[in-house]
Order: structure tokens, then sequence, then C-alpha cells
């Protein structure tokens, strides 16, 4: 189990007899272990290399006792962690300069097209598993590969430090639990806005590889998905999802806000998430079926945060909202 760290089984089972013992010589091992005594001491030289075994004496055949595992093995671990992770890196670099030569030289290389739901799938977890920089998603209702509860990759990348900004679409927070799977990116440090229509499904990342469906499933029974490599292609689809980013209105999640409006005003958790809602055109039903409150307490709201504005109409609200700073 421990060779993936540097330890042989022989290695180990030495180390997890002695571990039981807590103090032996290497004859005892040896005769326990049913190996030859010279095999025992030269696998226990290599334990103490590892900072794994002590002698308690300086006497050649003084009795020998364990240390403690976690501190020598837990940097071995580390240190094959990071050079995996340097390996993933080269591999996702090498791939990247493979794509590259190969469409300077066949324009068939610049767009690759897959098909089915669980291709499509395990190509968006690679894409992710591989950022490095940015993430970028135009989020429609009804998802043909990944609903948003199961991408746990984008967790993964958060923890990273890979940014993610993400739009959805208005009719898929009406969707049960999608505010809440949209809440919970948001708290791991997903940048969110809503939008009422999206013109496509999209994927890009690092700026450099995009995914983009191309037929869905009521046409074709299964989803068809072009993946679109560095190319003008590619910067029209980056320009594309900045121009929708800039109309699209932030989405905040059910946390307290930590900055005051613009007019000093600081809205409290629910108002957040009922303005960021209200501003995104969702109806007052979904936004009390979101909020797990009444459809009138989301209008008494509404009409106190009106007043609290100083405006007497729903399109004055949102406007004062932008123009406060509110979410």
């Amino acid at each position: 189990m421990l060779d993936v760290i540097g330890l042989t089984p022989d290695e180990e089972q030495l180390y997890r007899c002695l571990v039981r013992l807590t103090t032996a010589r290497a004859a005892e091992l040896a005769e326990r272990l049913g190996r030859p005594t010279a095999v025992v001491r030269a696998q226990l030289d290599a334990l103490r290399g590892q900072g794994l075994v002590l002698a308690t004496g300086p006497e050649p055949d003084a009795p020998l006792r364990p240390l403690p595992p976690d501190v020598p093995l837990g940097a071995a671990l580390l240190r094959r962690q990071e050079a995996l992770e340097a390996a993933r890196a080269s591999v996702t670099q090498l791939t990247e300069e493979y794509r590259a030569g190969m469409r300077r030289h066949d324009a068939d290389h610049l767009v690759e097209v897959i098909t089915g739901a669980r291709a499509l799938r395990e190509r968006l977890r690679d894409m992710q598993n591989g950022a490095r920089d940015e993430v970028l998603w135009f989020c429609r209702a009804n998802p043909l590969a990944m609903p948003g509860q199961e991408n746990v990759e984008e967790f993964d990348a958060l923890a990273r430090g890979v940014r993610y900004r993400a739009i959805y679409e208005r009719e898929m927070l009406l969707e049960p639990g999608a505010l809440a799977d949209v809440e919970q990116g948001v708290r791991a440090g997903e940048q969110a806005r809503v939008l009422d229509r999206l013109p496509v499904r999209l994927a890009i990342v690092d700026g450099r590889t995009a995914i983009c469906p191309l037929v869905g499933e009521r046409d074709s029974g299964e989803p068809t998905a072009a993946v679109i490599g560095r190319s003008q292609l590619l910067d029209a689809l980056l320009a594309l999802f900045e121009s929708h980013w800039l109309m699209a209105t932030p989405l905040r999640s059910a946390d307290p806000p930590t900055d005051r409006g613009r007019d000093g005003y600081l809205p409290d958790a629910e108002e957040s998430r009922l303005l960021s809602l209200f501003v995104a055109g969702v109806p007052d039903k979904s936004i009390a079926s979101q909020l797990g409150v009444s459809r009138r307490t989301v209008q008494r709201r509404l009409a106190d945060l009106m007043a609290i504005a100083g405006v007497d109409t729903r399109p004055g609200l949102a406007f004062q909202v932008a123009r406060r700073g509110w979410i």
C-alpha cells in the first residue's frame, strides 16, 4: 500500500511488525517474519533512512523502536502529490501543444465533434480538471449532460485557485433546487450572474478551449458537441460571453453581504437574495418558492424595499438597486 511513497511491501510489513512489538532486535524480527537476518538488517537500514526506525542504544545489536510515520511518510506523500500535479500540468500543456500543431497543419483539427451525453460529460470533467486560470459557463435550463449538482470538478478547481464565471438562464433558476446548487458554487467562490435568455450552451476553459453543443437530444436522440481550439471562432465565443456578462445581473448567495451600497444601506441576507432574483426577472411565485416564503411575503418585502429606495414602481426599484449598488 505504501509503495507509492517509497516503501517496498517487505519494508512496510517489517515496520508494521515493529509497531506491534514496540521494541525488538533485528534477530527477533527476522524470526517472526521468517526472513534471513541479513535481509532484515538491510531493510531496517532502509527504514532508518526513511526516518521510521531508531536504535535505542549505540551497540550494533541494540533494540529498535518505531518512530511516528506521519511526518516522514506525510512529507513523502506530499512530494508525490506535487509530482503528480506537475505531471498533470505537463500533460495538459503537451496536449495543447499537440492540438495547436495539428491545427496549424490540418484545419480538420480546429473543431472536434463528440457525440453522446456520457462523452460530453467526460470531456467537460477533463477540461475542468486541466483548468489553470478561468472557466466560463453559459448555463441554460435542462442541462444536456451535467446537472449542476453533479459538477464536483468545479469545487476542486475553485480550491486550486481557478476562477469561475457563470451566467445562468432565468428559467434554470425556476427548477427545484437549482438556486441552492448555484448558491453553493457562489459560496465556494464562483461569480454568478443571471440573464433572461442565453443564445447557446457554452463552456470555455483558460481562453484556449471551448465546448458548445451542436444538436440537442430532441433533434438527434443524443447531444452532439463541438470542441473548439484557439481560433477566430473561439475569439468570437469569448466576445459573446463577455458581452452577455456585462448585461447579466449579479446573483448573490444567502450569506450576509459585506459591502454597503452607495447610499450606505446594507441589505440583509434575505433582501440581497430577494433583490438578485427580482432584478433577474424571476416571477414572485418562483421567488417565494426559492426563498421558502409565501408570495404575499415576497410582495410585502419588495414594497418595503421600494419605500427605502423612495420609488413607487417595480421598474423604479430595479433602477435604484443598480444605482445604489445593493447587489
